[in-house]
């Protein structure tokens, strides 16, 4: 198949690596023209994906519609800040886009497949997420993910393209579960990055951890997903890797908050997205829509958005009132 990765940043390179060892054409699109020649000169994509060698059949493209014109599927790998920016550009397209990012629409509280169903109507939209760094699944270490859509030929069509020994590929119909665990994970990472900062150890994470999936699947229940899909791979699976890999972006950004450093300075020296940082906001007003209770990400979002002090943040987690658990499995327990 001819397929069009949409983005040129690690994540999209890894995928197109993953889809070139399964025998399929590769197109790439950037709309940074100076990073693609550098691609297509060196076979590398320094400094996001570094070691790495890329395929010398690949094509790269600064013209989206050339890059789409003869493209079988597309894989949609940008930011999710610009990611209703760039869908809208393929408004006419009828084929099927597989989003890998992960975020929360702000203004509308809509996943990336949400947005895509909005902006590209005869699109067949899927989602692939899970526990998977770039640099592992590029450099073929084992992975498993999952990619999700209502329908259970075409998720079975996007498992078959990716689908490879180092990279299993598992099947949902809840993509709207799959897409909040991946996005919502991020903020919790950047939790776990800060009590790494402040130098707690591991029993602190490990409550962090436990208590926040139970906030995921408030906001998943709440939001008409399935409540078991945040025990699998895009919800517990992909929240311990990001909480605990000294290689994910947005635990690193809140280690380097822990430490005392200041979120513009911190945001101005980080070469790749941070996720958690603008969905740390779409959680927050997700939830207060819902009527859900999310006490961690809370603490998040103060902390990002309203100046308030870590330490004070810690603290008011800890000193919340007694009361017994409510485990992720249940729930119908919104207010625990």
């Amino acid at each position: 198949m001819n397929l069009t990765i949409i983005g040129a940043g690690a994540w999209g390179t890894a995928l197109g690596w993953v889809l070139h060892q399964n025998g399929h054409k590769i197109t790439v699109w950037g709309h940074d023209a100076g990073r693609l020649l550098a691609m297509r000169q060196h076979a590398r994509n320094e400094p996001y994906l570094p070691g790495i060698p890329l395929p010398a059949d690949w094509r790269y493209e600064t013209e989206l519609p050339s890059a789409v014109a003869r493209a079988d599927a597309l894989v949609l790998a940008v930011p999710s800040k610009s990611f209703r920016h760039v869908a809208e550009k393929l408004s006419g397209y009828r084929g099927v886009i597989v989003s890998v990012t992960k975020g929360i629409e702000h203004e509308t509280g809509l996943t990336m497949t949400g947005i895509l169903a909005e902006t590209v109507p005869g699109a067949c939209s899927a989602a692939l997420s899970g526990p998977s760094l770039a640099a592992e699944v590029a450099a073929g270490i084992p992975t498993a993910v999952v990619a999700a859509h209502s329908d259970t030929a075409m998720v079975a069509a996007v498992q078959e393209w990716f689908h490879r020994p180092t990279f299993r590929v598992y099947t949902s119909r809840d993509p709207r579960g799959v897409e909040l665990g991946g996005a919502l994970k991020n903020v919790i990472a950047i939790s776990a990055g800060v009590c790494d900062g402040l130098g707690f150890g591991d029993n602190s994470k490990a409550a962090l951890i436990t208590r926040a999936i139970v906030e995921i699947t408030r906001i998943g229940a709440a939001c008409h997903a399935d409540p078991a899909t945040f025990s699998g791979l895009s919800g517990l699976g992909d929240l311990v890797v990001t909480c605990f890999s000294k290689l994910s972006r947005n635990r690193a950004f809140g280690e380097r908050l822990g430490r005392g450093e200041k979120i513009d300075a911190v945001l101005a020296t980080t070469r790749t997205v941070v996720e958690g940082y603008p969905t740390a906001r779409s959680a927050r007003q997700l939830a207060r829509r819902a009527g859900v209770e999310t006490p961690i990400i809370d603490q998040v979002y103060q902390m990002l958005y309203e100046g308030k002090d870590i330490a004070r943040a810690i603290h008011d987690l800890m000193a919340r009132d007694t009361k017994p658990e409510r485990p992720a499995a249940l729930p119908d327990s919104p207010h625990s």
